[in-house]
């Protein structure tokens, strides 16, 4: 009988065994003998398999799965027999398995880089345009930062540009290079916060979008791009957009991110690349597109490997000895994987902002929403509490029965989540509402939110923090206008008249300056005022002055304090100055300052100045 067809045996209790008499040993087996039938064992053994191979023990499925463990798992070498079936997740294989789902193509993605070379210089010139104090466009200007040698030159306009100034150069040399250079130092901090409005302005195009660099945008388009009739329609919508902004960009659509930042920057206007021209249309880009540091391009410069497709052809073993540990900003091998698909580079794009806004749905229409508002504010500045949030703008919405939309918007020097200042912003603000025929429905919004945390700094709950200022400054703001209320701001800079300046009260605050370490007068006259000097001492302050129809005679004084014009901000032919603090015969203290030293050739006779007065 074959195996299969033997009968099952039945398990019966052993009956008692009786003793046995005592039987003699067995003789003792040779080793020689047993290793011999061992071989012997093994080749019939080996014989039998390769005539008629038995069939394989069949698999079974263990009933009960652990928490956690999935019942396939990726890969050719997964738990169920066969290979996967292709096609989506889930998706049932012949013999009621679940099959694992297919691999995805790496280069299936669809990314889009936008490039904003001009950010920095395009949103100064914006600025300066709305004050009416733009330059010419004809006239080079450029925005400095801070250097390890000095200002270097940080973003350039169009006319700089062909005037041969450029970016990275010292100040300095490219001052002597074109005397007629307009400078200004840039706002980092502003371009960084500007670049991150314009990250969720271009959500509009797509869910998907990340900062990308100082200067850039990335966003993930697959599967949008049929909203606007296909990818180069898409591009040109979003340049169309860029430039109503005023701001020149580069744009380019490619399988993977580092391909289409490379087309941004070194590609055609408005590029796109389709996954199996990758390779074929990255091979002539510089090294430069690899994303890479200065020092990294100049040694591939030197290895002779100018380009990607350079870089490509040699052999990958001769280089990865010597890029193994470097970063990923120094390791174009890792770079060449990502820009190929090769290695996954997904777009991680940060969460939107929250946003907090109450609505309240009247029975009936009403004529004044007023009495409405110090509950909805109630509301609302409990949920901005919740999260740890404080309003900085705050947009009241009505809408009447007839379809017709109002808005009053008020705005805060300080976040805030107090309900009764927040309700008291709005009155006297609308009377120019139009009721028509009544409000149906009204909405409190907090259209710009900032983290508040909780300050307590008094034993009696309240804070000293300058709440009360703010109050003042926001009820004033809002009774007068935010052009009306100003407030007073120091900056980096020795020269007096230009250490402190001017701004609207609810403009952001930024980072103070350190305190100078020298007295300074509480009171600048602006402009100083020039005195007549009656006795003169060399090297020193006069003995006597007249200012204003009065002679002053000196007792003591302290000085001088040498100040040296700003060679970046001040015209050639600018004198230094030496400051003294001086006490008169009636107590009463003065800052001088003598104009330029005599001999310096840089003009006639220094002159003197009262520049401050002492309390």
């Amino acid at each position: 009988m074959k195996g299969e067809d033997k009968l099952p045996v039945l398990a019966f209790p052993r009956p008692p065994a009786e003793p046995s008499p005592p039987q003699p040993s067995p003789p003792r087996a040779d080793p020689d003998d047993l290793a011999r039938a061992m071989e012997a064992l093994a080749r019939a053994m080996a014989t039998e398999r390769q005539r008629t191979p038995g069939p394989e023990p069949e698999r079974r499925e263990d009933p009960f799965t652990p928490v956690g463990r999935p019942r396939w798992r990726a890969g050719r070498d997964g738990d169920l027999p066969g290979r996967p079936v292709a096609g989506r997740a889930g998706a049932a294989a012949p013999g009621g398995a679940v099959a694992p789902p297919a691999e995805r193509d790496p280069l299936a993605r669809r990314i889009t880089c936008i490039h904003l070379p001009r950010l920095s210089i395009e949103r100064w010139q914006r600025i300066l345009a709305a004050r009416h104090e733009a330059p010419p466009e004809e006239l080079p200007a450029a925005l400095a930062v801070e250097g390890t040698h000095g200002p270097v030159i940080h973003a350039t306009n169009r006319a700089a540009e062909q005037a041969g100034i450029s970016r990275g150069a010292r100040v300095v040399d490219m001052r002597a290079l074109c005397p007629e250079m307009h400078l200004d130092y840039a706002d980092l901090q502003g371009d960084r916060m500007a670049l991150q409005k314009l990250m969720l302005w271009a959500r509009r195009w797509c869910p998907w979008t990340a900062l990308d660099g100082a200067a850039g945008l990335v966003m993930d388009t697959t599967g949008s791009d049929h909203l606007w009739g296909g990818e180069a329609l898409m591009l040109r919508d979003m340049e169309e957009k860029l430039s109503r902004l005023g701001l020149s960009a580069g744009l380019a659509t490619a399988p993977t991110h580092g391909a289409a930042w490379a087309f941004a920057r070194f590609g055609g206007v408005r590029e796109t690349c389709p996954p199996e021209a990758l390779d074929a249309r990255v091979a002539h880009l510089p090294a430069r597109a690899l994303r890479v540091d200065a020092d990294t391009v100049l040694l591939l410069d030197r290895l002779g490997l100018k380009t990607v497709g350079a870089l490509a052809g040699v052999p990958r073993l001769s280089l990865a000895r010597r890029f193994a540990r470097a970063d990923l900003a120094q390791n174009p091998l890792m770079r060449l994987d990502q820009m190929m698909g090769r290695l996954p580079e997904p777009v991680q794009p940060p969460e939107d902002p929250p946003r907090f806004g109450v609505t309240a749905r009247l029975p009936e229409p009403v004529e004044d929403p007023a009495p409405h508002i110090p509950a909805l504010a109630e509301e609302l500045c409990e949920g901005l509490a919740a999260e740890g949030f404080g309003a900085r703008r705050v947009t009241l919405t009505v809408y009447r029965t007839d379809g017709e939309v109002s808005r009053v918007e008020v705005a805060t020097s300080r976040a805030t989540r107090d309900a009764p200042h927040v309700a008291k912003l709005f009155e006297g603000r609308l009377d120019r509402l139009d009721p028509g025929f009544g409000f149906d429905l009204v909405t409190l919004d907090a259209s710009v939110a900032e983290e508040m945390d909780q300050v307590q700094t008094r034993l009696d709950g309240g804070a000293d923090d300058g709440a009360e200022v703010a109050r003042l400054t926001d009820r004033l703001t809002a009774r007068f206008g935010a052009p009306a209320v100003r407030r007073p701001l120091l900056r980096e800079s020795h020269v007096p008249e230009r250490r402190e300046h001017w701004l609207p009260a609810l403009a952001p605050g930024r980072r103070r300056p350190e305190p100078e370490p020298r007295p300074r007068p509480a009171r600048l006259l602006e402009p100083p005022e020039q005195i007549a000097v009656l006795y003169a001492v060399p090297e020193g302050p006069p003995a006597q002055f007249a200012w204003r129809r009065l002679t002053h005679r000196v007792v003591r004084f302290a000085g001088p304090e040498r100040i040296a014009p700003e060679w970046w901000a001040d015209r050639p032919g600018v004198r230094l100055r030496d400051y003294y603090r001086i006490e008169d015969q009636h107590g009463r203290r003065y800052w001088l300052y003598r104009d330029g030293v005599l001999g310096d050739g840089r003009g006639d006779e220094p002159r003197w100045f009262v520049h401050g007065i002492f309390t």
